[in-house]
């Protein structure tokens, strides 16, 4: 395979671990909304990488349209309320590692997040001098496929490699043409992938040395 001229990175379970916060604002919401159910970080872990409208018809699947919809942007509310205050455990070497791989390769964001989340993750991170662009779920609700190819065609890439940590990850790449890198360390499985790392300081040192 072609050595990447690029690094697009997955945000949720391949950077950092924020269910937590995430399980805060899913609840907050659904009492805000009058709704009795509640989330835990088990459910939200089988969710992570769905798209909006995914998690939606699971947690609520009797409701409406409108009724998920309102639930929604009241969950991102009550996140965007949390972000001041929310302690996302950032993985081992992702600050490190982001800093020397930016050194040697355009690297990317790309995440099925409402808009405003990998900004969040980049104020909260410092690390938006590191990013050369972003595309998220939020901002246009196309599939994670989609906007993978938005990302390459508008800025020019010829062989990015796309890194992520669950098996719906691997089938956006796919469906991208764009090859996967897993990382086991995070929220799923998949047994298709070019390449797969334990640890983001491992992921680093490959790419630094290839």
């Amino acid at each position: 395979m072609t050595n990447p001229d690029s690094l697009i990175f997955d945000m949720d379970g391949t950077l950092w671990d924020n269910v937590d916060s995430y399980v805060i604002s899913w609840n907050k919401g659904l009492e805000i909304n009058g709704y009795r159910s509640r989330v835990t970080r088990d459910d939200l872990l089988g969710l992570m990488g769905k798209e909006a409208h995914i998690m939606l018809n699971t947690v609520l699947p009797n409701a409406s349209r409108a009724a998920q919809d309102e639930l929604f942007d009241e969950v991102v509310r009550q996140y965007h309320l949390l972000v001041p205050s929310m302690k996302p455990h950032i993985y081992e070497g992702v600050y490190e590692g982001l800093e020397k791989l930016s050194e040697k390769y355009p690297l990317f964001l790309l995440s099925n997040c409402e808009k405003g989340g990998l900004v969040n993750f980049m104020k909260h991170t410092g690390t938006a001098h590191l990013f050369t662009d972003y595309m998220e779920h939020g901002e246009n609700l196309k599939p994670k496929s989609f906007n993978m190819k938005l990302l390459k065609g508008r800025n020019n890439l010829q062989y990015p490699l796309y890194i992520g940590d669950t098996d719906s990850d691997s089938k956006a790449s796919s469906d991208a043409g764009v090859p996967f890198v897993f990382v086991t360390y995070g929220f799923g499985k998949t047994n298709k992938y070019s390449y797969a790392f334990d640890s983001f300081p491992q992921l680093v040192e490959f790419f630094l040395n290839i």
